[in-house]
C-alpha cells in the first residue's frame, strides 16, 4: 500500500462522433463511481472555448455532481481567477458549500485562456503576478469572512487551493495554502527542492494550519503495458494535434488514430506527453507513484487520466485504487 490519498480530475473531454453535451453527463457517472471505489475528491476544470472540453463552468457542473453523490469531496481544479470577480467566486462556492457541506474544495488557477482570440473574448489579455496574488489574497478574504463586504451565503470553512506552477509554488507557501502540481513541473528535476522551500516557509494564516502538496499526473494502469498506452494515445495525440493546428480536438478511437500519418514532428510530440504519463502495468503503476511521493513528499495524487472509451476509463479508475492499495 502507497500512504497517499487518491484523487481524480476530470476535464469532461468531448469524444470524436459524440455530442459535446454527452462530456458532462460523462464526468457525473464517472464522479458516482469514484466515490463507490473510495477516491477522496473529484475535481471538474473550466476551459473556455476549447473544442475537446465541454466544462466552461465548474460551479455549475459541481452543482449537479453534489446531487448525484453524497461524501466525495469536490471541488475545482481550477477556477481561473483572471477570468472572474473575487467576489462572484466566493459567492458561488460558498453557494455549493451550503448545498454540499463540508464537502466543497476550491482549486484556482491563473490561465488567461487557450487563444488569443479566448482571451479577448474573456476581455483578459494579460495580467501580472502582482494581479495575480492580489487576486488571491481578495478571494481567500471573502472566504474567511475578513472582506469590506461579506460573500453569502455564509458557510462553514472552503478549502483554497492554488495551482501552481513554479512561481505559483513560493505564492502558495506565503498566502499559507495548499499546492497543486501539474504537467511539466512535476517532471522538473528541481521540484523536490522547491516542494522543500514551499514546505519550510510556508505561513499558516486561519484555518490553514499546515503544508498540503497534490501532484497531478496522468495514470493509466491496464493487465498490460501495450494496452495501457493504447488507452493513453488518444489524450496524447490530442495534444500533439493542439501544437500542430491551435485547435485542442475531441479524443479519438486509437484505431483512427493508428490509421492516420505520423509526421516526425507529431510523433515526438506524443511520444514526449507519453513519457509524463505513469503508464503500465498495476504494479509498474504503483511503482512509478511510490517513487514519485518518496521524491516529492506528495499527500495526495489526483489522476487526470482520460481516454476515449468511457467503459475503458472506469477500469483505469478501477486499476489506480488496486493498484496503490496493493502497491
Amino acid at each position: 500500500m502507497i500512504d497517499v490519498r487518491l484523487s481524480l480530475l476530470d476535464r469532461s473531454r468531448t469524444r470524436a462522433g459524440r455530442p459535446e453535451g454527452e462530456a458532462l453527463t460523462d464526468t457525473i457517472r464517472r464522479a458516482e463511481r469514484a466515490e463507490a471505489l473510495g477516491f477522496h475528491r473529484f475535481w471538474v476544470a473550466e476551459h473556455h472555448a476549447v473544442p475537446g472540453i465541454a466544462s466552461g463552468s465548474p460551479a455549475v457542473l459541481l452543482a449537479a455532481i453534489g446531487r448525484a453523490t453524497r461524501r466525495i469531496r469536490l471541488g475545482s481544479g481550477g477556477v481561473m481567477l483572471p477570468q472572474h470577480q473575487p467576489l462572484v467566486v466566493a459567492e458561488q462556492f460558498r453557494m455549493l458549500e451550503a448545498l454540499n457541506p463540508a464537502r466543497v474544495d476550491l482549486g484556482i488557477g491563473s490561465s488567461l485562456g487557450f487563444t488569443p482570440a479566448v482571451r479577448r473574448a474573456l476581455r483578459r489579455e494579460r495580467t501580472s503576478r502582482q494581479e495575480i496574488e492580489d487576486d488571491v489574497r481578495e478571494l481567500v478574504a471573502f472566504l474567511d469572512d475578513e472582506a469590506e463586504v461579506t460573500a453569502r451565503p455564509r458557510t462553514g470553512r472552503i478549502p483554497v487551493h492554488l495551482l501552481a506552477t513554479r512561481s505559483g509554488i513560493d505564492l502558495a507557501a506565503r498566502l499559507g495554502l495548499p499546492v497543486v502540481l501539474g504537467g511539466p513541473v512535476v517532471r522538473s528535476p528541481e521540484l523536490p527542492e522547491r516542494l522543500e522551500r514551499y514546505r519550510s516557509s510556508f505561513r499558516p494564516g486561519g484555518a490553514r494550519t499546515a503544508p498540503h502538496v497534490i501532484v497531478s499526473l496522468d495514470v493509466f494502469a491496464a493487465a498490460d503495458a501495450d494496452r495501457a498506452r493504447e488507452l493513453a494515445l488518444p489524450e496524447a495525440w490530442a495534444m500533439a494535434m493542439s501544437r500542430r493546428t491551435g485547435e485542442f480536438p475531441a479524443l479519438e478511437h486509437p484505431e483512427r488514430i493508428l490509421a492516420q500519418p505520423w509526421p516526425d514532428r507529431v510523433r515526438d510530440r506524443v511520444e514526449r506527453h507519453l513519457a509524463g504519463a505513469v503508464i503500465g502495468t498495476p504494479a509498474q503503476a504503483a511503482e512509478h507513484l511510490r517513487r514519485l511521493v518518496g521524491s516529492t513528499g506528495a499527500d495526495e495524487i489526483m489522476a487526470s487520466t482520460s481516454t476515449y472509451d468511457t467503459t475503458a476509463l472506469a477500469e483505469l479508475d478501477e486499476a489506480l485504487v488496486e493498484a496503490v492499495g496493493d502497491g
